[in-house]
């Protein structure tokens, strides 16, 4: 089955309680890194209502590899690394999800 968006990146972000602010900043400049990125499709960013320290983090790449070996292995996630890694406690888990049915 072909889909739109092949690859859903799903994280949970735990930030630090009181440093959400500074979190949402600096995220703000990291978007730009990750979306210039080859095999990125979007993002979103969202921020639990329920527990407000925690953000879910989504995007879309056009392939697991696009994610792990071509952005994680690029200069430009050591720039991410530096504006984001700071604010998580403990540090997020990432998995990968394929598409299996949309309505």
């Amino acid at each position: 089955m072909t889909t739109r968006y092949p690859i859903l990146e799903h994280a949970i972000l735990p930030v630090v309680p009181g440093r959400e602010a500074a979190f949402e900043a600096a995220f703000a400049d990291a978007k730009t890194i990750i979306s210039s990125m080859p095999g990125f499709i979007d993002l979103r960013l969202s921020r639990s209502l329920e527990t407000p320290n925690e953000y879910l983090l989504l995007v879309h790449w056009e392939s697991v590899e696009a994610h792990e070996v071509g952005f994680r292995g690029s200069p430009q996630y050591a720039q991410w690394r530096a504006l984001l890694h700071e604010f998580y406690e403990p540090f997020p888990v990432v998995e990968h999800f394929a598409e299996v049915h949309r309505a």
